[in-house]
Protein backbone atom coordinates (compact mmCIF):
# COMPACT_ATOMS: atom_id res chain seq x y z
CA UNK A 1 0.00 0.00 0.00
CA UNK A 2 0.89 3.68 -0.67
CA UNK A 3 2.08 5.86 2.24
CA UNK A 4 0.59 9.55 2.25
CA UNK A 5 1.72 12.59 4.67
CA UNK A 6 -0.40 11.74 6.92
CA UNK A 7 0.72 8.22 7.78
CA UNK A 8 2.97 9.49 11.17
CA UNK A 9 -0.58 10.25 13.15
CA UNK A 10 -0.99 7.03 13.61
CA UNK A 11 2.49 6.02 14.33
CA UNK A 12 2.40 8.73 17.47
CA UNK A 13 -0.69 7.77 18.73
CA UNK A 14 0.66 4.23 18.95
CA UNK A 15 3.55 5.89 20.41
CA UNK A 16 1.23 8.05 23.16
CA UNK A 17 -0.83 4.78 24.32
CA UNK A 18 2.51 2.37 24.99
CA UNK A 19 3.90 5.70 27.18
CA UNK A 20 0.66 5.85 29.00
CA UNK A 21 -0.03 9.36 28.08
CA UNK A 22 -2.88 9.25 25.53
CA UNK A 23 -5.41 11.34 26.65
CA UNK A 24 -9.58 11.18 25.84
CA UNK A 25 -12.43 13.24 27.15
CA UNK A 26 -14.90 12.10 29.31
CA UNK A 27 -18.37 13.76 28.96
CA UNK A 28 -19.46 15.54 32.70
CA UNK A 29 -23.89 15.04 32.68
CA UNK A 30 -26.02 17.87 33.74
CA UNK A 31 -24.05 20.86 36.19
CA UNK A 32 -20.38 21.46 37.00
CA UNK A 33 -20.53 20.57 41.35
CA UNK A 34 -18.81 19.10 44.11
CA UNK A 35 -20.57 16.23 43.00
CA UNK A 36 -20.95 15.37 39.00
CA UNK A 37 -22.49 12.52 36.98
CA UNK A 38 -19.95 11.46 34.31
CA UNK A 39 -21.02 8.29 32.05
CA UNK A 40 -23.57 7.32 34.42
CA UNK A 41 -21.19 6.81 37.89
CA UNK A 42 -21.96 9.78 40.32
CA UNK A 43 -18.27 10.34 41.53
CA UNK A 44 -17.21 13.44 43.79
CA UNK A 45 -15.72 15.90 41.93
CA UNK A 46 -11.69 16.58 42.98
CA UNK A 47 -10.72 17.57 39.86
CA UNK A 48 -12.68 20.81 38.77
CA UNK A 49 -11.05 24.63 39.16
CA UNK A 50 -14.11 25.72 40.26
CA UNK A 51 -13.00 26.19 43.74
CA UNK A 52 -15.32 28.55 45.43
CA UNK A 53 -17.95 26.05 43.18
CA UNK A 54 -19.72 28.99 41.30
CA UNK A 55 -19.84 27.70 37.92
CA UNK A 56 -23.13 26.12 39.12
CA UNK A 57 -24.53 28.73 40.76
CA UNK A 58 -28.05 30.02 40.03
CA UNK A 59 -27.33 33.50 40.04
CA UNK A 60 -24.61 33.71 37.53
CA UNK A 61 -27.10 31.63 35.53
CA UNK A 62 -29.82 34.07 36.02
CA UNK A 63 -27.51 37.04 35.32
CA UNK A 64 -26.41 35.03 31.98
CA UNK A 65 -29.56 34.54 30.98
CA UNK A 66 -30.79 38.10 31.24
CA UNK A 67 -27.88 39.25 29.09
CA UNK A 68 -28.90 37.19 26.73
CA UNK A 69 -32.11 38.27 26.41
CA UNK A 70 -30.80 42.13 25.86
CA UNK A 71 -27.81 41.54 23.80
CA UNK A 72 -28.42 37.65 22.51
CA UNK A 73 -26.01 35.16 22.39
CA UNK A 74 -22.95 36.67 20.53
CA UNK A 75 -21.29 39.91 20.36
CA UNK A 76 -21.10 39.66 16.69
CA UNK A 77 -17.27 41.28 16.32
CA UNK A 78 -14.54 42.13 17.60
CA UNK A 79 -14.94 44.87 20.15
CA UNK A 80 -13.02 47.48 18.52
CA UNK A 81 -16.11 47.03 15.31
CA UNK A 82 -19.50 45.62 16.42
CA UNK A 83 -18.63 43.81 19.42
CA UNK A 84 -18.18 46.41 22.37
CA UNK A 85 -20.82 46.19 24.88
CA UNK A 86 -22.09 48.41 27.91
CA UNK A 87 -21.73 45.00 29.59
CA UNK A 88 -18.01 45.01 29.07
CA UNK A 89 -16.91 48.28 30.54
CA UNK A 90 -19.17 46.97 33.96
CA UNK A 91 -16.70 43.74 34.31
CA UNK A 92 -13.87 45.65 33.53
CA UNK A 93 -14.75 48.34 35.86
CA UNK A 94 -15.49 45.78 38.68
CA UNK A 95 -12.72 43.62 37.46
CA UNK A 96 -10.16 46.65 38.02
CA UNK A 97 -11.89 47.26 41.35
CA UNK A 98 -11.30 43.76 42.91
CA UNK A 99 -7.74 44.34 41.80
CA UNK A 100 -6.96 47.37 42.98
CA UNK A 101 -5.73 48.66 39.78
CA UNK A 102 -6.94 51.48 37.35
CA UNK A 103 -8.61 50.07 34.64
CA UNK A 104 -8.87 46.30 33.10
CA UNK A 105 -9.06 45.13 29.47
CA UNK A 106 -11.38 42.01 28.98
CA UNK A 107 -10.67 39.19 26.32
CA UNK A 108 -12.17 35.80 24.99
CA UNK A 109 -9.84 33.73 27.22
CA UNK A 110 -7.07 33.41 29.61
CA UNK A 111 -4.88 31.87 26.81
CA UNK A 112 -5.82 34.75 24.55
CA UNK A 113 -4.83 37.43 27.65
CA UNK A 114 -1.50 36.28 28.14
CA UNK A 115 -0.69 35.72 24.47
CA UNK A 116 -1.97 39.06 23.51
CA UNK A 117 -0.33 41.14 26.10
CA UNK A 118 2.69 39.47 25.89
CA UNK A 119 2.93 40.03 22.21
CA UNK A 120 1.86 43.79 22.37
CA UNK A 121 4.37 44.39 25.25
CA UNK A 122 7.65 42.84 23.89
CA UNK A 123 9.21 41.92 20.66
CA UNK A 124 12.36 41.33 18.73
CA UNK A 125 14.39 43.33 20.51
CA UNK A 126 13.35 43.18 24.12
CA UNK A 127 14.10 39.67 26.49
CA UNK A 128 11.06 37.42 28.71
CA UNK A 129 12.45 35.67 31.88
CA UNK A 130 10.10 33.13 32.69
CA UNK A 131 9.52 30.72 35.45
CA UNK A 132 10.11 26.79 34.46
CA UNK A 133 7.03 26.33 35.52
CA UNK A 134 4.88 28.83 33.95
CA UNK A 135 1.71 28.27 31.93
CA UNK A 136 1.67 27.43 28.80
CA UNK A 137 -0.43 30.14 27.55
CA UNK A 138 2.72 32.68 28.93
CA UNK A 139 5.20 30.63 27.00
CA UNK A 140 3.12 30.91 23.84
CA UNK A 141 3.07 34.65 24.48
CA UNK A 142 6.76 35.04 24.46
CA UNK A 143 7.07 32.88 21.41
CA UNK A 144 4.60 34.87 19.30
CA UNK A 145 6.36 38.16 20.55
CA UNK A 146 9.41 37.40 18.76
CA UNK A 147 11.45 38.11 22.02
CA UNK A 148 14.39 36.40 23.25
CA UNK A 149 12.90 34.02 26.29
CA UNK A 150 14.98 32.54 28.32
CA UNK A 151 13.41 30.22 31.22
CA UNK A 152 14.98 30.80 34.99
CA UNK A 153 14.14 27.54 37.81
CA UNK A 154 11.55 26.90 39.09
CA UNK A 155 10.79 29.79 42.16
CA UNK A 156 14.77 30.29 41.89
CA UNK A 157 15.21 34.02 42.78
CA UNK A 158 18.76 33.58 42.57
CA UNK A 159 18.89 32.09 39.40
CA UNK A 160 16.28 34.60 38.21
CA UNK A 161 19.36 37.33 39.52
CA UNK A 162 21.95 35.47 37.47
CA UNK A 163 19.95 35.69 34.27
CA UNK A 164 19.22 39.77 34.60
CA UNK A 165 22.73 40.11 35.30
CA UNK A 166 23.70 38.25 32.44
CA UNK A 167 21.14 39.47 29.61
CA UNK A 168 19.20 42.73 30.78
CA UNK A 169 22.05 45.24 29.18
CA UNK A 170 21.56 43.32 25.67
CA UNK A 171 18.13 43.88 25.40
CA UNK A 172 15.86 47.16 25.23
CA UNK A 173 13.05 46.01 27.45
CA UNK A 174 12.45 42.85 30.04
CA UNK A 175 9.57 41.38 31.03
CA UNK A 176 9.70 38.77 33.84
CA UNK A 177 6.68 36.51 33.78
CA UNK A 178 5.35 34.48 36.23
CA UNK A 179 2.22 32.87 37.33
CA UNK A 180 1.53 33.72 40.62
CA UNK A 181 -0.16 30.09 41.85
CA UNK A 182 1.37 27.15 39.63
CA UNK A 183 -1.35 24.84 38.51
CA UNK A 184 0.31 21.78 38.31
CA UNK A 185 2.13 21.71 42.34
CA UNK A 186 -0.24 24.10 43.96
CA UNK A 187 3.23 26.67 45.35
CA UNK A 188 3.03 30.32 44.67
CA UNK A 189 5.63 32.55 43.27
CA UNK A 190 8.06 34.45 44.88
CA UNK A 191 6.48 37.54 43.99
CA UNK A 192 8.05 40.55 46.74
CA UNK A 193 11.42 39.50 45.74
CA UNK A 194 10.72 39.31 41.60
CA UNK A 195 9.20 43.24 42.25
CA UNK A 196 12.50 43.85 44.10
CA UNK A 197 14.96 42.46 41.08
CA UNK A 198 12.31 44.32 38.71
CA UNK A 199 13.28 47.76 40.00
CA UNK A 200 16.98 46.56 40.33
CA UNK A 201 16.83 45.78 36.34
CA UNK A 202 15.10 48.51 35.00
CA UNK A 203 12.03 44.93 34.15
CA UNK A 204 8.25 44.94 33.67
CA UNK A 205 6.50 42.21 35.65
CA UNK A 206 3.54 39.95 34.23
CA UNK A 207 1.58 37.61 37.06
CA UNK A 208 -0.93 34.97 36.34
CA UNK A 209 -3.76 35.35 38.57
CA UNK A 210 -5.31 32.21 37.03
CA UNK A 211 -5.72 30.27 40.08
CA UNK A 212 -5.22 33.40 42.17
CA UNK A 213 -8.21 35.30 41.72
CA UNK A 214 -10.87 34.91 43.94
CA UNK A 215 -9.77 32.57 46.51
CA UNK A 216 -6.37 34.47 48.22
CA UNK A 217 -6.85 38.06 50.04
CA UNK A 218 -8.78 39.29 52.53
CA UNK A 219 -11.01 40.78 49.29
CA UNK A 220 -10.76 37.70 47.19
CA UNK A 221 -8.43 39.62 45.14
CA UNK A 222 -5.83 37.24 44.67
CA UNK A 223 -2.53 36.27 45.01
CA UNK A 224 -0.93 39.70 44.95
CA UNK A 225 -2.98 41.11 47.43
CA UNK A 226 -2.03 37.87 49.74
CA UNK A 227 1.43 38.29 49.10
CA UNK A 228 1.01 42.11 49.96
CA UNK A 229 1.86 43.49 46.52
CA UNK A 230 -0.82 45.16 45.68
CA UNK A 231 -0.56 49.01 44.04
CA UNK A 232 3.22 47.66 42.92
CA UNK A 233 3.81 48.36 39.45
CA UNK A 234 2.54 45.04 37.64
CA UNK A 235 0.75 43.54 35.06
CA UNK A 236 -1.85 41.41 36.31
CA UNK A 237 -3.43 38.71 34.20
CA UNK A 238 -6.11 36.02 34.87
CA UNK A 239 -9.07 34.39 33.88
CA UNK A 240 -12.57 34.31 34.57
CA UNK A 241 -12.99 30.50 34.13
CA UNK A 242 -11.64 29.03 36.99
CA UNK A 243 -13.01 30.52 40.70
CA UNK A 244 -15.07 33.36 38.88
CA UNK A 245 -17.05 30.10 37.16
CA UNK A 246 -17.53 31.57 33.75
CA UNK A 247 -15.27 32.52 30.36
CA UNK A 248 -12.70 34.70 29.67
CA UNK A 249 -9.82 36.59 30.49
CA UNK A 250 -8.63 39.74 31.43
CA UNK A 251 -5.40 42.12 31.91
CA UNK A 252 -5.50 44.74 35.03
CA UNK A 253 -3.05 47.85 35.53
CA UNK A 254 -2.00 50.81 35.03
CA UNK A 255 -4.46 53.05 32.52
CA UNK A 256 -1.60 54.12 29.78
CA UNK A 257 -0.97 50.29 30.32
CA UNK A 258 -4.95 49.08 29.34
CA UNK A 259 -5.16 51.96 26.78
CA UNK A 260 -2.21 50.47 24.80
CA UNK A 261 -3.48 46.66 24.94
CA UNK A 262 -6.71 48.12 23.53
CA UNK A 263 -4.70 49.52 20.99
CA UNK A 264 -1.74 46.86 19.66
CA UNK A 265 -3.03 43.74 21.40
CA UNK A 266 -3.58 41.08 18.47
CA UNK A 267 -5.86 38.50 20.52
CA UNK A 268 -8.09 41.76 21.39
CA UNK A 269 -7.95 43.70 18.71
CA UNK A 270 -8.31 40.45 16.35
CA UNK A 271 -10.97 38.44 17.98
CA UNK A 272 -14.62 38.29 18.58
CA UNK A 273 -15.76 40.05 22.30
CA UNK A 274 -16.84 38.04 24.66
CA UNK A 275 -20.53 37.11 24.54
CA UNK A 276 -22.99 38.74 27.32
CA UNK A 277 -23.71 36.03 29.22
CA UNK A 278 -20.01 35.01 30.04
CA UNK A 279 -19.65 38.39 30.79
CA UNK A 280 -22.89 38.84 32.66
CA UNK A 281 -21.91 35.70 34.45
CA UNK A 282 -18.37 36.67 35.39
CA UNK A 283 -19.90 40.18 36.91
CA UNK A 284 -22.17 38.23 39.12
CA UNK A 285 -19.69 36.07 40.45
CA UNK A 286 -17.37 39.17 41.09
CA UNK A 287 -19.89 40.59 43.28
CA UNK A 288 -20.33 37.31 45.33
CA UNK A 289 -16.57 37.24 45.85
CA UNK A 290 -16.83 40.18 47.38
CA UNK A 291 -19.84 40.31 49.18
CA UNK A 292 -19.26 36.16 50.57
CA UNK A 293 -15.81 35.81 51.88
CA UNK A 294 -17.55 32.39 53.79
CA UNK A 295 -17.28 30.77 50.84
CA UNK A 296 -12.96 31.15 51.15
CA UNK A 297 -13.08 30.74 54.53
CA UNK A 298 -14.44 27.30 53.52
CA UNK A 299 -12.23 26.39 51.15
CA UNK A 300 -9.30 27.37 53.26
CA UNK A 301 -10.56 25.04 56.72
CA UNK A 302 -11.15 22.25 53.68
CA UNK A 303 -7.22 22.75 52.38
CA UNK A 304 -5.73 22.69 56.05
CA UNK A 305 -7.32 19.79 56.92
CA UNK A 306 -6.71 17.33 53.96
CA UNK A 307 -3.24 18.64 53.93
CA UNK A 308 -2.76 17.73 57.73
CA UNK A 309 -4.51 14.35 57.13
CA UNK A 310 -2.89 13.81 54.14
CA UNK A 311 0.70 14.05 55.30
CA UNK A 312 0.00 11.91 58.75
CA UNK A 313 -1.58 9.11 55.93
CA UNK A 314 2.05 9.60 54.28
CA UNK A 315 4.02 9.24 56.56
CA UNK A 316 2.20 5.37 57.81
CA UNK A 317 2.16 4.40 54.36
CA UNK A 318 3.87 0.93 53.12
CA UNK A 319 4.23 1.66 49.30
CA UNK A 320 6.60 -0.12 46.81
CA UNK A 321 6.49 3.35 44.66
CA UNK A 322 7.71 6.28 46.27
CA UNK A 323 4.88 9.11 46.72
CA UNK A 324 5.34 12.36 48.61
CA UNK A 325 3.22 15.35 48.55
CA UNK A 326 4.64 18.45 46.53
CA UNK A 327 4.64 21.85 48.72
CA UNK A 328 1.31 23.61 48.01
CA UNK A 329 -0.01 26.98 49.64
CA UNK A 330 -2.98 26.32 47.94
CA UNK A 331 -6.35 24.35 46.94
CA UNK A 332 -4.02 22.67 44.61
CA UNK A 333 -3.00 19.21 46.29
CA UNK A 334 -0.47 17.16 44.37
CA UNK A 335 0.54 14.10 45.05
CA UNK A 336 3.89 12.75 43.23
CA UNK A 337 4.05 9.21 41.75
CA UNK A 338 6.59 7.25 40.34
CA UNK A 339 5.56 6.79 37.07
CA UNK A 340 2.67 7.74 34.26
CA UNK A 341 1.47 4.16 34.28
CA UNK A 342 1.16 4.10 38.18
CA UNK A 343 -0.48 7.32 38.42
CA UNK A 344 -3.46 6.11 35.83
CA UNK A 345 -3.89 2.98 38.35
CA UNK A 346 -3.84 4.94 40.85
CA UNK A 347 -6.77 7.81 39.47
CA UNK A 348 -8.67 4.76 38.00
CA UNK A 349 -8.40 2.66 41.09
CA UNK A 350 -10.00 6.47 43.06
CA UNK A 351 -12.48 6.39 40.16
CA UNK A 352 -13.94 2.71 41.28
CA UNK A 353 -14.50 4.27 44.93
CA UNK A 354 -16.36 7.63 43.46
CA UNK A 355 -13.61 9.87 43.23
CA UNK A 356 -12.56 11.72 40.48
CA UNK A 357 -8.84 12.80 41.06
CA UNK A 358 -7.02 13.99 38.07
CA UNK A 359 -4.05 11.83 36.83
CA UNK A 360 -1.52 14.02 35.62
CA UNK A 361 1.42 13.22 33.30
CA UNK A 362 4.45 14.23 31.17
CA UNK A 363 4.74 16.43 28.95
CA UNK A 364 1.99 18.99 30.80
CA UNK A 365 3.92 18.37 33.84
CA UNK A 366 7.87 17.17 34.42
CA UNK A 367 6.72 14.13 36.59
CA UNK A 368 3.27 11.88 37.27
CA UNK A 369 1.10 13.31 40.26
CA UNK A 370 -2.67 12.77 41.36
CA UNK A 371 -3.83 16.79 40.77
CA UNK A 372 -6.54 16.94 44.37
CA UNK A 373 -8.74 20.05 43.89
CA UNK A 374 -10.75 21.32 46.41
CA UNK A 375 -13.76 23.49 46.52
CA UNK A 376 -15.70 25.46 49.02
CA UNK A 377 -19.28 23.41 48.30
CA UNK A 378 -17.37 20.21 49.55
CA UNK A 379 -19.18 18.62 52.52
CA UNK A 380 -17.29 17.07 55.20
CA UNK A 381 -17.78 13.16 53.94
CA UNK A 382 -16.99 14.23 50.89
CA UNK A 383 -13.19 14.81 52.24
CA UNK A 384 -14.00 11.69 54.43
CA UNK A 385 -13.96 9.85 51.53
CA UNK A 386 -11.19 11.33 49.80
CA UNK A 387 -8.97 10.91 52.72
CA UNK A 388 -9.96 7.38 53.20
CA UNK A 389 -10.20 6.37 49.51
CA UNK A 390 -6.24 8.25 49.13
CA UNK A 391 -5.53 5.46 52.35
CA UNK A 392 -6.31 2.70 50.51
CA UNK A 393 -4.65 3.31 47.34
CA UNK A 394 -1.74 4.41 49.14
Amino acid sequence: MGTTPYDWLNNSLVALHRAHRYREVQAVDGTAGAVVQRQGQTLINFASNDYLGLASDPRLAEAAIAAIHTYGTGSTGSRLLSGHRELHRQLERAIAALKGTDDAIVFSSGYLANLGAIAALVGTPDLVLGDEYNHSSLRAGSKVSGATAIDYRHGDVAHLREMLEIHRDRHRRCLIATDSVFSMDGDLCPLPEILELADTYDAMVLVDEAHGTGIFGAQGSGAVEHLGCTGRPLITVGTLSKALGSLGGYVAGSQPLIEFLRNRAPSWIYTTGLSPADAAAALAAIHIVQGEPQRRTALWGHVRQVMAQLDAILTQAETSHPIRRLPSESPIICLEVSSAATVVAASEQLQSMGLWVAAVRPPTVPTSRLRITLMATHQQTHLDQLLAGLQRVL
